[in-house]
């Protein structure tokens, strides 16, 4: 088993960027990680996710805009996000830890606490 704890969330202006990251332990960082994204209703949506060969896969509306990468020295993996927008607010969660692939509805049962993110216009 393992743990994974978000940061870097925060509020900033449409068109702003942040970067969150997720650390992890155990031996969840040599299997497929992901952030999903939890809006006002109860569903958590996948944004990006990237499985131990590097390759990643993002939600429609994240692409152009938010980068998934890992850093394997450090453990952990990173969600660039460039050019937010309002609808990119909800709280954002690290999962991992299971074979994959990440979609809506299939998702690792370890979840990090989930850190805010806050686009005003």
């Amino acid at each position: 088993q393992g743990s994974l704890m978000e940061s870097g969330g925060g509020q900033v202006q449409a068109g702003g960027n942040l970067t969150l990251a997720c650390a992890s332990s155990g031996s969840f960082f040599t299997k497929v990680l992901g952030w999903y994204r939890q809006g006002p209703g109860p569903q958590r949506v996948l944004v990006a996710s990237i499985d131990e060969s590097g390759r990643s896969n993002y939600r429609e509306s994240a692409k152009g805009r938010f980068t998934i990468s890992r850093d394997n020295a450090k453990n952990t993996v990173y969600l660039y996000m460039n050019d937010l927008k309002p609808e990119d607010t909800g709280v954002y969660y690290c999962n991992g830890g299971c074979r994959g692939p990440l979609t809506d509805y299939d998702m690792c049962s370890t979840w990090g606490q989930g850190t805010q993110v806050t686009v005003f216009s």
